[in-house]
């Protein structure tokens, strides 16, 4: 499959231009890939640049360039993508490590999250291509259709959110929160904390939790505190996101009036104490 997709770029990608690397989760990892959430363009780049200084744990010229895959159960690993390798930047090194410049490649664009394969042996996590010849392909599919389950059911972890907005398997989620205004919550899993917000006006729940899943925070106080205390820590912008679950209190149609909802939002908010005990500040 690399030989014959290889064959078509221009100019020409043998198997000798391309190494194949696996990830797998870590949880434990603080800098690595912890789960389903770190699987950003951003955060997969910076942990796959790193490499170590012996070329017994990698080769001092690698190719250029790494298709890489993620462990998705057993000995099955998915594509993920692939990065063009421009060489090692030489002013990073360091006495243990070396630093790739990686920058994303359409190479096998097609194929992302569709192409999973058996990873024989799990111990060596990054082979020349040729040499990976021998893993068969296991499924080559669009993955699930993902089915609205009704507002009163919505429950999304900060990664699910993220694939909402943009997966084409979350057609009809985005159909559905496009249309109507809303109350939300916001659940802080590492501590139960709550955050209570609303849609409303010509703002649908669709439109304010995209702001969510690009930064993690969309822009309230306390969850932004939270987005600081992460970089401070050595983490992304969006760290202390991966906590999060966002459900729904109530909806309401395009043309409720802004009184309604805010009158909703208040009366959530004294409920469930989140300005007492949660993340609301006002």
């Amino acid at each position: 499959m690399l030989e014959a997709i290889g064959a078509q770029h221009d100019p020409p990608i043998g198997l000798d231009d391309i190494r194949v690397i696996r990830h797998s989760f870590n949880t434990g990892e603080e800098l690595g890939l912890r789960g389903p959430e770190d699987l950003t363009e951003d955060k997969v780049r910076e942990y796959t640049r790193f490499q170590g200084i012996s070329p017994r744990q990698f080769p001092v010229e690698p190719e250029r360039y790494w298709v890489v895959l993620v462990a998705d159960g057993k000995r099955r690993s998915r594509l993920w993508g692939v990065f063009e390798n421009h060489g090692e930047i030489a002013a990073e090194r360091t006495a243990d490590a070396r630093f790739f410049d990686l920058r994303r490649s359409d190479l096998l664009t097609p194929l992302v999250n569709r192409l999973v394969v058996e990873w024989d042996t799990p111990r060596v996590w990054h082979r020349r291509a040729a040499s990976a010849a021998g893993m068969p392909v296991l499924e080559i599919a669009d993955r699930d259709h993902v089915p609205f389950p009704g507002f009163d059911k919505v429950l999304l972890t900060f990664h699910e959110l993220g694939e909402m907005v943009s997966d084409r398997r979350y057609d009809d989620w985005r159909v559905a929160l496009s249309q109507v205004q809303g109350i939300y919550l916001i659940t802080d899993s590492s501590n139960g904390k709550q955050y209570v917000g609303k849609a409303d006006g010509a703002e649908r729940i669709l439109q304010r939790w995209r702001s969510y899943a690009q930064d993690g925070h969309g822009g309230n106080h306390a969850l932004k505190e939270l987005a600081k205390i992460s970089i401070g820590a050595g983490g992304g912008k969006t760290d202390h996101a991966r906590h999060f679950r966002f459900s729904i209190l109530r909806v309401f149609g395009p043309s409720t009036s802004p009184s309604e909802v805010n009158d909703a939002e208040s009366h959530y908010k004294r409920a469930l104490m989140t300005q007492e005990f949660g993340l609301n500040r006002n």
